[in-house]
C-alpha cells in the first residue's frame, strides 16, 4: 500500500503569517537589520514583491521600518502579541458559541412543544412518595441552577410535612443559589406549629412566600421545562398518599405558570421581616385602643411613622380602612 506524502502545515499560518511571509520573517530574524535591496537578494525575489510582503510584517508587527531599514523585534514579544489578539478572537468566539447553544435550547423548547402540539401526548412521569417529590426538585435544581420553583399548596397536611421533614435540603439549595423558590399557601397554615420558624429560614435564605384564604389545588413547576400536577386536581398531595405526574411539555408548564402569578397577584405577603413586624406592631397596639401618640411613645417612633405603618398595612391587607384592616390582619393570623 502506497504511503500519502504528509503535509505539515506551517505553524505561523495560525496567527495570520503564509509561507512566503514566515520565510522573509526568518530572513529578517538572521540579518537582524537589512535594507529591501539586502532582503531580496537574500530571498531571491523581485525587490517590489519582497517590499509589500515587508510591508504585510510591518503592519503585523513583527518587523518595524526605519530610515530604510527594517529590524526585526524580538519573537517573543511580536508573535506573544499575536497570539493574544488570537486567543481574543477565539475567547470571543467561544461566546458566540455559547450565546448560540443557548438560542438552539430554546428553538428546541419550542420544537418540542410543537411537536406535542401535533401529535397529541406529553412526556408525562407518575412520581409516587413525599421523598422522591422532594428529592427529584433538588436533583433538577443541581442540573440547571438556580432554578425557579413555583409552589402551590393548599392543606395543612402538605405544609405540616414539609416543616417537619422536608423544608432544610430545600432551605439548603436555596442559600447555595440551587434554587429560587415562591410558594403561596393557605393563611390558615401559619398557625401550624413550626410552620413561622421554617418560613422564616425560608425567606432569609431568599424564597418569597404569600398566602390566600383559599389555594385551589396542589401544582408546581420547576423551571421552564417540568412541571408537578396533583392525581386529581384539588386538594392536597397526602389525599392520594403523595402521587403526582411529572410533565415535562413547555406548554403545559406556561398554563400553570400563567395560573401562579395569577394566584401570587391576590395574595398577601407574610407578615415578618422587619417591614412586616413593624405593621403588625402598630395593628397590634390599635387593637389594644391605643392612639396614634400612644402607640408612637410605645414603639419610640414618631407619629408620623405609625401613620406610614398604618398606610403600609392597609395597602398590604387591601384594607380600605384601619378597621378593616384590623379585621383583615386578624383573620390572616397577623396578630396571633
Amino acid at each position: 500500500m502506497r504511503n500519502e506524502p504528509t503535509t505539515v502545515s506551517d505553524p505561523l499560518e495560525t496567527l495570520g503569517l503564509d509561507p512566503a511571509q514566515t520565510a522573509l520573517y526568518t530572513a529578517v530574524l538572521r540579518l537582524h537589520r537589512a535594507t529591501l535591496a539586502e532582503l531580496a537578494e537574500a530571498m531571491d525575489g523581485p525587490a517590489d514583491k519582497v517590499g509589500r510582503q515587508l510591508e504585510d510584517l510591518v503592519r503585523l508587527g513583527v518587523v518595524d521600518e526605519r530610515s530604510g531599514e527594517y529590524l526585526a523585534r524580538h519573537p517573543a514579544a511580536a508573535l506573544g502579541r499575536l497570539i493574544a489578539e488570537r486567543l481574543d478572537r477565539l475567547a470571543e468566539e467561544s461566546r458566540r458559541i455559547d450565546s448560540a447553544l443557548g438560542s438552539i435550547r430554546g428553538l428546541i423548547r419550542d420544537y418540542d412543544a410543537g411537536r406535542h402540539y401535533q401529535s397529541g401526548p406529553f412526556p408525562v412521569e407518575l412520581v409516587s412518595g413525599a421523598d422522591v417529590l422532594y428529592e427529584s426538585v433538588v436533583g433538577m435544581a443541581v442540573q440547571a441552577p438556580p432554578l425557579e420553583l413555583l409552589i402551590a399548596i393548599p392543606d395543612e397536611r402538605t405544609m405540616t410535612d414539609f416543616v417537619r421533614k422536608f423544608a432544610d435540603p430545600w432551605i439548603d439549595a436555596q442559600r447555595r443559589r440551587l434554587l429560587s423558590m415562591r410558594a403561596v399557601i393557605p393563611v390558615t397554615t401559619l398557625a401550624l406549629p413550626g410552620v413561622r420558624d421554617q418560613l422564616t429560614r425560608l425567606l432569609e435564605s431568599g424564597g418569597r412566600v404569600r398566602t390566600l384564604d383559599r389555594v385551589p389545588s396542589w401544582f408546581m413547576t420547576a423551571g421552564p421545562e417540568a412541571a408537578g400536577l396533583p392525581a386529581l386536581w384539588g386538594g392536597g398531595l397526602p389525599d392520594h398518599a403523595y402521587n403526582f405526574y411529572l410533565v415535562r411539555a413547555p406548554i403545559v408548564v406556561g398554563v400553570l405558570r400563567s395560573l401562579f402569578e395569577e394566584l401570587w397577584s391576590r395574595s398577601v405577603p407574610l407578615p415578618w421581616g422587619r417591614r412586616g413586624d413593624g405593621m403588625v406592631q402598630v395593628l397590634r397596639l390599635a387593637a389594644q385602643g391605643m392612639c396614634d401618640d400612644s402607640i408612637a411613645r410605645q414603639l419610640g417612633v414618631s407619629v408620623r411613622t405609625v401613620r406610614a405603618r398604618f398606610a403600609d398595612a392597609m395597602a398590604e391587607l387591601g384594607a380600605q380602612s384601619r378597621f378593616h384592616a384590623g379585621v383583615e390582619a386578624s383573620r390572616r393570623g397577623w396578630l396571633g
